[in-house]
């Protein structure tokens, strides 16, 4: 990026498991992705919690842990913990076991996903009118994909409720994230009887916020003062007024003086663009997977994948067509695109391809392009 310091890039890594392989396979190459990304300069290596689909981070925590011991100086972190699905007592003694062998390493993220899941699927919520696309200063804010139109397809509804005790609900975010600060702080109390987490108090943790929309968890990260993560490569149609909620709600705290931001972007890069765009052409049917409510399934091999049915396209398109997907010149332009117009102090980038040598390459030609400091 000449002229100045290019902006800190990091990975955002989903653990898939891919079409003729496994979850054992999917774990081993997180590993060598994060010592990859460490070698070429990325600043974080953060691992998405799925369940009961063909990902193979769902034991996040368990799997930061491996990564930081495969590493040595490379943030790791979570993108996200979410927090209906665990007590903030276990988040944060987790943690605070691995800040003891890895301290000053780790990154909290967490998010409020159970919860949102409740609030949309509520009988009282209506839809917003859908927005047509709209071009801002270059960046293609797509058309708003109604997502709660598949919270209470079967699978859905099953592995929702398989993943918690019978009877619970989710807690308010605020509070959640209340919590983890006053067990790392080590001034929790609960009913009035103080309570220490071990390991956790003063583990030297950072906490981030991960958020979808204008809601409660870019409110939340922005009146605690913590840094925030919009998530482009999965809510595109709402990345900017989930960012301006955040620094419209930002207080300073002892965290941050001034609000951080990091937006999630999709890339594929390859050195040549028809050779990118083939290596990405089955990234619609994995999230059509997720989309339809079936869940991801095994990544489809694009030598071998059928062409998508015209009937998938419309509930994958605001995804596909906000992929960066191409040489390392026209991936780093759209990339520059997206920090431009919103503002980002940081990308966090994931490129998930069938054959993981491709994946590797895209995570090294992006890096040389952006002029980070591997080694």
């Amino acid at each position: 990026m000449t002229g100045r310091e290019p902006i800190p890039l990091s990975v955002l890594d989903l653990a898939p498991v891919t079409e003729g392989s496994d979850a054992a396979t999917a774990v081993r190459r997180s590993v060598v992705l994060a010592q990859h990304a460490e070698r070429l300069g990325y600043r974080r290596f953060w691992l998405a919690e799925h369940h009961f689909v063909a990902v193979a981070s769902s034991s996040t925590t368990t799997l930061i842990g491996l990564i930081a011991a495969a590493t040595e100086s490379i943030r790791v972190g979570s993108a996200a913990v979410q927090s209906g699905l665990h007590t903030p007592v276990s988040i944060v003694e987790a943690f605070g076991t691995i800040d003891a062998l890895y301290p000053g390493r780790l990154d909290l993220g967490l998010g409020r996903s159970a919860q949102r899941r409740t609030e949309l699927t509520s009988t009282d919520r209506q839809s917003a009118p859908r927005q047509p696309d709209e071009i801002v200063d270059g960046l293609l804010i797509p058309t708003p994909f109604p997502v709660e139109s598949i919270l209470n397809a079967p699978r859905v509804v099953a592995a929702f409720e398989a993943s918690q005790f019978d009877g619970a609900s989710p807690p308010d975010f605020d509070d959640a994230v209340g919590d983890v600060l006053a067990l790392l702080a080590g001034d929790f109390e609960h009913h009035g009887v103080e309570l220490t987490a071990v390991p956790g108090r003063g583990a030297d943790v950072a906490v981030w916020i991960f958020g979808s929309s204008k809601g409660q968890s870019a409110q939340t990260a922005g009146a605690r003062g913590l840094p925030f993560v919009a998530n482009y490569h999965v809510s595109p149609s709402t990345v900017l007024e989930a960012v301006e909620a955040y620094h419209s709600a930002f207080r300073p705290s002892p965290v941050l003086a001034e609000p951080y931001v990091i937006v999630s972007a999709d890339v594929v890069v390859a050195e040549d663009k028809p050779t990118a765009r083939h290596r990405a052409s089955t990234y619609g049917h994995w999230v059509h997977g997720i989309r339809s409510g079936a869940g991801a399934q095994p990544y489809p091999d694009p030598d071998t994948a059928d062409s998508l049915d015209d009937d998938a396209r419309p509930l994958v398109d605001d995804r596909v067509r906000t992929q960066f997907v191409g040489d390392p010149e026209s991936v780093v332009d759209g990339l520059r695109t997206l920090a431009r117009v919103t503002g980002a102090d940081e990308l966090l980038v994931t490129s998930v391809t069938h054959d993981f040598d491709h994946r590797l390459a895209s995570h090294e030609l992006l890096a040389t392009a952006w002029g980070l400091g591997g080694h």
